[in-house]
């Protein structure tokens, strides 16, 4: 056999390119409602630990269903319905490495403050932190802003900048480096070298600054080149010293030496300029070559880690259930990302297996989902704030504020999601002459346009204080609509913050908030069409144990049509769920999960990354394509041979000792189908992998391959089979 060529986000290469597109044929082409059905060779209790597993974790691991089966399924589930009682100490340690994920949301965003932040205190003069380390990451963060800025300016002026010889790039040039050299102070003990000035000299002599000869210039361009290969020498000095010592180092140099250090590094570089560091030095780190990017890459490394390893995967799946349910984009602004891991850690999980009204209210006070429907800058039209709106706009600093308050803007956003999406659904919703739509029984009369502004006037004054600093939700009494709101045919009498408890209660306990939400959860876990009687019976539960979600699980749970031979392996992965459960089902560990996040965005679902507030669908419809398929083959093949870098497999311990040199390759694929799958495969899966596999040959190593510690722990036939079993339609479908 050919070598299997691939990367993360390669193409598919030699015969493997027909199993490819041969097993994601048999995804897209297969019915949807119906199970994949395999030989019978499972006992019904095996068929339901793995039909459970499937579809309430992010897929079973190695062996995983036999100790659920040893346990007690209903045990079993019990137990992941009060997660506190699952020790997840071993989640708790992976997580160490990402220390920004565990300090408030008011320390992360002192720590590791947000442009918006840094781009005022520029403005106004503040100073910097007292503490080295904080000076450090401000510094280097305001000489970025300030280097762009200065590139954008150089690129404005065009032409004139060259006609003037350089002067407009010239004096942005000089206003970079008067900003680094006013940062330096208590930075600058240790000096790197001169790359930095020399590289300065080199921009300047290529833009003909000072009039200078050509002999000059290149007299200046080769003195640059030789002190760029000092500094070069200089940086791997610093990368080669002790971890407390090279950290010291970095934070000791200015802005602009930094900048020189971190270009003169190579990736194997820095790859060795974070080996020794603790979690919060590497943290440091990263933050010096851009705060907001290390804020961003540690909050979605963290939820893949979570996911992949935590042992109270029922709360990680609602967890997951919850955020696109209440989704929030991640690039509304730059200050979400700082709003986000407190919404995922304090909002979300914390409720996720609680009672639907307090997770409901928690979501409406979360800065995160006040900046992303934009309910923090909502100002009732009669409101004290929009009665002196001229003054308070003279007297607003941030831009956003200003402009709102100019406008004395009644935002609608959130009022509308609420209950479109949230709540009570658009099914509800009804047409300025309440003709054009049905309306479900459970609605009443439904809500329309009037209720939308009503429920937006009831929750002016919920906000947000010190958005660029600590960012927590605070209720303001002068920007609240007084008078007596009608929402859905209820009066919501005056009554500050309360009103907005009382519209939230309406919506969290309406019948047609019960339907909504039982009908998602019944799609999510068991069938892109559900049963209505089973969707009608988990949303009584809702309404009787007032939308205890718990309940509601149980009954779905304990109901027929959740363990109908109908629904049994019906549903298709979101890429979520493939690239999460892939990786569980190979028993691979992760040290670096950035490979992983940037591969759901190849698939077509990054992490918070829908920007529209609906979410993803649970459903096939938007997830089943040949062009899809396949590039999840190209992952599935670049997971199962190690070309996803921070993520390692090892099949021959997946195997075990017991192998024998001669095994066929038949035997060794059906004991991957055991452990990848849980279940044999279906004879079109076997047959196609099995076809790639007849009378070829193994080379040692593809080119490019990242090399395992011991050729012995290689094991070529595996990796190739395991690949093509992951890309399959049997492990697609759970």
């Amino acid at each position: 056999m050919r070598a299997v060529r691939v990367s993360a986000d390669g193409i598919v290469g030699g015969v493997v390119r027909v199993a490819a597109f041969a097993l994601a044929g048999l995804v897209s082409c297969q019915p949807m409602a119906a199970g994949v059905r395999t030989e019978k060779k499972q006992s019904d209790g095996q068929e339901k630990v793995l039909h459970a597993l499937n579809r309430f974790t992010f897929g079973p691991r190695p062996g995983e269903v036999a100790q659920v089966e040893a346990m007690g399924l209903k045990r079993w589930f019990e137990q992941q319905l009060n997660p506190s009682s699952i020790d997840d100490s071993a989640l708790d340690a992976r997580l160490a490495m990402f220390p920004a994920m565990r300090i408030s949301q008011t320390e992360l965003m002192e720590r590791y403050p947000t442009p918006q932040r840094l781009r005022q205190m520029m403005r106004t003069g503040a100073p910097l932190p007292g503490d080295p380390v904080e000076r450090a990451i401000y510094g280097d963060e305001m000489a970025r802003i300030e280097a762009q800025k200065a590139k954008q300016e150089a690129a404005a002026a065009g032409g004139n900048a060259m006609q003037a010889g350089g002067g407009g790039a010239a004096e942005g040039s000089a206003k970079y480096r008067g900003l680094s050299t006013a940062l330096r102070s208590g930075r600058d003990d240790v000096r790197l070298g001169q790359g930095a000035s020399a590289a300065a000299k080199m921009s300047s002599s290529e833009t003909g600054v000072g009039g200078m000869s050509a002999g000059d210039m290149d007299a200046a361009a080769a003195a640059a080149r030789e002190e760029k290969l000092y500094a070069d020498l200089d940086a791997l000095k610093v990368v080669n010293l002790p971890p407390d010592a090279r950290m010291r180092r970095m934070v000791g140099i200015s802005p602009e030496e930094f900048l020189a250090f971190r270009q003169s590094l190579k990736p194997g570089d820095l790859v060795v300029a974070r080996q020794g560091l603790s979690p919060e030095q590497k943290e440091t780190f990263e933050a010096l070559q851009g705060g907001p990017q290390m804020v961003d890459a540690e909050l979605l490394q963290s939820r893949m880690i979570r996911d992949i390893y935590s042992e109270r995967q029922l709360q990680a799946v609602m967890t997951d259930f919850w955020l696109n349910h209440f989704n929030v984009y991640l690039r509304k602004n730059q200050n979400e990302p700082y709003l986000l891991p407190a919404f995922e850690r304090d909002v979300i999980r914390p409720h996720a297996l609680g009672k639907f009204e307090d997770l409901l209210v928690a979501t409406a006070k979360s800065p995160a989902m006040l900046v992303y429907l934009d309910n923090w800058l909502s100002i009732g039209p009669d409101s004290q704030a929009a009665q002196n709106a001229a003054r308070a706009a003279q007297r607003a600093k941030n831009p956003q504020v200003k402009q709102a308050l100019k406008d004395r803007g009644l935002n609608e956003n959130y009022g509308r999601e609420l209950m479109e999406l949230h709540t009570i659904g658009v099914q509800c919703e009804v047409s300025a002459d309440r003709s054009a739509k049905r309306l479900d029984k459970a609605c009443g009369k439904g809500y329309t346009q009037q209720d939308v502004i009503e429920v937006a006037k009831a929750l002016t004054g919920w906000t947000v204080d010190k958005p660029d600093e600590g960012s927590v939700y605070k209720f303001d009494e002068r920007r609240h609509e007084p008078g007596t709101k009608m929402v859905l045919g209820k009066k919501v009498r005056e009554n500050g913050e309360v009103e907005g408890l009382e519209v939230l209660h309406m919506l969290a306990t309406s019948p047609a908030t019960a339907r909504l939400i039982s009908t998602q959860l019944a799609v999510r876990f068991v069938s892109d069409t559900p049963p209505p009687a089973l969707v009608d019976r988990m949303a009584k539960a809702f309404v009787k144990s007032h939308g205890d979600i718990k309940v509601v699980l149980r009954t779905m749970f304990d109901s027929p049509e959740f363990w109908s031979p109908e629904v049994y392996r019906a549903k298709v992965k979101t890429p979520v769920e493939f690239v999460v459960s892939a990786v569980r089902a190979s028993g691979a560990e992760v040290t670096d999960a950035q490979p992983l996040v940037a591969a759901l965005n190849r698939l077509g679902m990054p992490l918070y990354g829908m920007q529209t507030p609906n979410g993803y669908s649970w459903k096939a419809d938007g997830w089943v394509n040949t062009g899809d398929l396949v590039d999840r083959m190209n992952f599935a093949l670049a997971l199962s041979g190690d070309h996803v870098r921070g993520v390692q497999t090892d099949w021959r311990g997946l195997l075990g000792e017991s192998q024998l040199p001669e095994e066929s390759v038949a035997a060794k694929e059906q004991r991957l189908e055991s452990i990848l799958l849980e279940q044999p495969a279906s004879e079109h899966t076997r047959d196609t992998v099995l076809q790639q596999f007849a009378a070829q040959s193994f080379p040692a190593f593809p080119a490019g391959r990242v090399v395992k510690a011991s050729v012995q722990q290689e094991d070529r036939e595996a990796e190739g089979m395991a690949g093509l079993l992951l890309g399959s339609p049997d492990f697609q479908r759970r």
